[in-house]
């Protein structure tokens, strides 16, 4: 399925055009067929000659309605630029030329209209001037075809010439992440709200949970349709009306987007490549308040250049966009940028992931140079770096591109050397870093180890949590980070959860040495001591780290065999018992009231027991 627009000036006979093409009148509302005049998107459908359905959208053509026109270019195939021979070229003409150029719709053919009104002397000039119109746009070399509405002559001509121009154009890539640019809701009694727009990026199924995504409102998808033909299944290009469950009109409005849950989230700022019309009267300053139009969104905006003061007529630069309203946008998007009475220039969408930029930053403005022209790999580890680690899925969106080819890249990007993944396979939900971020990742690791080592000389090592807690690491990104560290050999992450570097080793002299002993005998001589024996703190913390010694509590250690022999005896004890209290234990063990409560509470830690009340009642053991 294709979509076909129309441009062109007012009254230049374009929703005439669409009528007579397919006996549809794309004029809606009661007040365009009073005055005769297209004030909204229209819409209608026809049967090319070779079978092929396609989805005409028809746009107003005068200058009041231009952000009308703006919301329904966004996602054709194909435009048909509407001249009228009796008046050539107007401005709405070049406007709307521009806007199409802005947005690269690069198939296209030039109607002139109302054949019928003009001799072959002035159609000839008329042709001449669309052509010299059309040089250095994207749609130049399009067919020039005259036809009349009226009459009926040339209007055969022009549908082969749709169908041989959609021949040669690619259908649309389904990458997996749909997205309904929403032109239009309204209610249909008995059915509910029905928003319209055309399908990108992925596909839109019966029954389907959905999110309108400005508003963060959940749905679902209880019908489709396109051309009155119901539809299980909507594909990328098609024009489609969906009738949603879940949402009244009055949670919709012309710029939502509809798409699946989970991955497209409003942008406040994002880095572009901007472009400015070299027909505009004056450069464009840093920080120039703008209207912003990227598919049927429209929001008030203002343009930070990154790489310059002044964006000069006929220039480009890079800049970054900042959006009054967040909008839900992606890579490679186009946009148009309007003043009050103009439109000034537009672009291309690089990073929506955009922090606020240093202007005229170099390694900014080379990043943005690779996101935008370098090889896929390199864009693939250039979207990498913006915030890395990061998994497929959010690569994905970064680039807008498929799981499945971005999961290939990634593998490239890894045979190159560019990229580590952390594990042994490429998965979706593989952590990714660039060559160089990893590598500094395991540097800093490092370094935190040595000044830790540095710092205890008498601690085997310091603690996941701990280490994590240092180098920045949360949640599951902190254990996959640890275990790739350990698997290539940086660190050893040992059983008792501490980590250390490979070549540490403790080193304690024979008079520490003897101390520990002498320390451990006495604990083990007399587990529960009026007067604890004393060491030195650092060799307290080697000898636990050793595993020959438990601390219950601060004040409270005992030798780590008679503590399993005490754990043991509460444990038999709550197991015949089913309970125990402070004062069962302290009978049972025949120690004070300090020891039985330091020895509760450690086993309240281990989850061995929990207190209920007063008393404690097993969990395992």
């Amino acid at each position: 399925m294709h979509v076909v627009g129309t441009a062109g000036h007012v009254d230049h006979g374009k929703s005439t055009l669409v009528h007579a093409l397919t006996g549809i009148d794309p004029d809606r509302l009661r007040e365009e067929k009073e005055r005769g005049l297209t004030i909204d998107l229209g819409f209608a459908w026809l049967t090319l000659p070779s079978g092929r359905e396609v989805s005409i959208v028809d746009v107003p053509g005068h200058e009041r309605f231009i952000k009308n026109m703006l919301a329904g270019v966004g996602g054709i195939d194909l435009a048909l630029l509407v001249v009228a021979a009796d008046e050539s070229v107007m401005p709405q003409t070049r406007e709307h030329l521009a806007i199409l150029d802005l947005l690269k719709v690069k198939r296209g053919i030039a109607v002139i209209t109302k054949r019928d009104l003009v001799d072959e002397d002035i159609l000839g000039l008329a042709q001449l001037e669309v052509e010299e119109l059309l040089d250095n746009t994207t749609l130049a070399g399009s067919p020039l075809l005259p036809v009349s509405a009226t009459t009926g002559e040339g209007l055969p001509e022009l549908l082969e010439a749709i169908d041989r121009a959609l021949d040669e154009t690619k259908p649309r890539k389904d990458v997996g992440r749909p997205r309904l640019a929403v032109d239009r809701a309204f209610s249909i009694s008995g059915f509910g709200t029905v928003v319209t727009g055309t399908l990108i990026d992925g596909s839109l199924r019966l029954g389907q949970e959905v999110l309108l995504t400005r508003r963060g409102k959940p749905g679902r998808i209880r019908g489709l349709q396109t051309h009155r033909e119901k539809l299980e299944e909507a594909r990328p290009g098609t024009r489609v009306a969906v009738n949603l469950s879940g949402v009244s009109t009055d949670d919709v409005e012309r710029g939502e987007v509809l798409t699946s849950p989970g991955w497209l989230h409003n942008t406040r700022a994002f880095d572009a490549r901007v472009y400015l019309l070299a027909d505009v009267p004056r450069g464009m300053r840093h920080n120039l308040p703008v209207t912003f139009h990227a598919h049927t969104t429209e929001t008030a905006a203002r343009v930070r250049l990154l790489d310059r003061d002044v964006l000069e007529p006929g220039d480009e630069a890079w800049a970054q966009v900042w959006l009054e309203e967040p909008a839900p946008l992606v890579r490679g998007d186009r946009f148009v940028l309007r003043s009050s009475d103009a439109t000034l220039g537009g672009g291309t969408v690089v990073d929506v992931d955009a922090k606020r930029h240093r202007r005229r930053h170099a390694a900014t403005l080379t990043r943005l140079e690779t996101l935008a022209e370098g090889s896929p790999t390199a864009q693939l580890v250039s979207a990498l770096e913006a915030g890395e680690p990061a998994n497929v899925a959010t690569l994905a969106r970064r680039t807008n591109a498929s799981v499945a080819d971005t999961t290939e890249l990634a593998r490239q990007a890894i045979a190159e050397g560019a990229a580590v993944v952390l594990g042994q396979e490429v998965t979706d939900a593989s952590l990714l870093y660039t060559a160089k971020g990893w590598a500094g990742q395991s540097g800093r690791a490092q370094q935190t180890l040595a000044a830790f080592h540095a710092q205890y000389p008498l601690r085997q090592g310091i603690s996941r949590q701990e280490l994590r807690s240092r180098l920045g690491l949360t949640g599951a990104t902190a254990q996959v980070v640890l275990t790739h560290l350990a698997a290539s050999g940086t660190i050893v992450d040992d059983d008792a959860g501490t980590v250390r570097l490979l070549d540490h080793e403790v080193a304690v002299s024979a008079e520490q040495q003897a101390a520990m002993n002498t320390y451990v005998a006495q604990l083990t001589k007399d587990p529960f001591p009026v007067t604890a024996p004393s060491i030195a703190a650092g060799l307290l913390v080697l000898l636990a780290e050793q595993g020959r010694v438990v601390r219950a509590t601060d004040g409270v250690v005992l030798e780590a065999a008679s503590y399993r022999e005490i754990e043991g005896r509460i444990v038999d004890h709550m197991r015949a018992a089913g309970k125990a209290t402070l004062a069962d234990v302290r009978d049972l063990l025949g120690t004070s009231r300090k020891y039985a409560q330091a020895l509760l509470e450690h086993l309240d830690e281990e989850k061995i027991t929990r207190r209920v009340g007063d008393e404690r009642v097993l969990l395992r053991g």
